[in-house]
């Protein structure tokens, strides 16, 4: 345990697929430690000795917390003891869900690298809703929207897009569509029968505070009705009003993670396809 906090640190996720898993457990665990910037290394595919070598080689450039997915067992051994001899962490993340699942079949697990990537059905149909929801980002090929199975709407900086992005990897198909000030919304948008639309909102006081932080990211310093707190608050009164007009369901991302938000998008839009098939 360190005396003070730290508030930067360095972490390593080394897999011997995509990532994917890693990416999504340590993703899960840092919005618990808003308080600590992580620098995140990615090292995949990484299934060689000498491949292994070089990481170790760039962790003890940058030591920091280790999470890995590995399932060769030399890989492993070595991995774990060399971050033992340079005292940085080092967790195996899956190793308790393995334990668990082969305790309660007798059985051990088959121990292939990327075997959860495997390209079937489901790997195609992810992949088809990735392309799905980057053509149909911020309000783009609004003429298709039929084609989805959730459209999302909400005023600027609601993280629209990051949760298309998180649906699609769940195989769902997932468009956004931006409120602008002072423009109404695609008649496209408002005549939409097959998908589920989902309103997204948050306090105005958090809106005003993420966009203030994306202005300095752009090196924008004027200040404008985009962070005014009147006009922003104006903003969010009117998209809720359209949200209740239209009867869709209201989703508050002020206090949610991308993947709390998500969770809930995806209980509903599976409620409403299980309602569409009892019809």
């Amino acid at each position: 345990m360190h005396s003070d906090p730290i508030k930067e640190f360095h972490l390593h996720l080394v897999s011997d697929a995509t990532g994917e898993t890693l990416t999504s457990v340590a993703n899960a665990v840092l919005v618990q430690f808003e308080a600590a910037q992580s620098e995140t290394h990615m090292w995949v595919m990484i299934r060689t000795k000498a491949g292994l070598e070089q990481v170790i080689g760039r962790i003890k450039e940058r030591p920091g917390i280790v999470l890995f997915t590995l399932v060769d067992q030399d890989l492993r051994n070595l991995l774990v003891r060399r971050c033992s001899e340079i005292r940085v962490p080092c967790i195996a993340v899956l190793d308790p869900v393995f334990a668990a699942v082969a305790g309660y079949l007798g059985i051990e697990s088959r121990g292939l690298p990327g075997r959860q990537h495997v390209m079937d059905t489901n790997y195609f149909k992810r992949i088809d809703a990735v392309h799905f929801a980057m053509s149909h980002d911020d309000g783009q090929s609004v003429s298709d929207l039929e084609q989805a199975d959730v459209v999302l709407v909400g005023v600027s900086r609601t993280s629209k897009t990051p949760t298309c992005i998180y649906l699609a990897n769940r195989g769902v198909r997932a468009a956004n569509v931006p409120l602008i000030p002072d423009m109404p919304l695609p008649g496209e948008v408002e005549k939409l029968m097959k998908p589920l639309v989902v309103g997204l909102t948050t306090s105005p006081e958090r809106l005003v505070q993420v966009r203030r932080q994306r202005l300095l990211a752009l090196h924008e310093s004027s200040v404008s009705a985009y962070v005014d707190i009147d006009v922003v608050r104006r903003e969010v009164t009117e998209a809720r009003r359209l949200f209740a007009r239209k009867n869709w369901p209201i989703i508050d991302v002020s206090r949610r993670s991308i993947e709390e938000t998500a969770a809930t998008i995806l209980r509903l839009h599976l409620d409403r396809v299980k309602g569409q098939a009892s019809d």
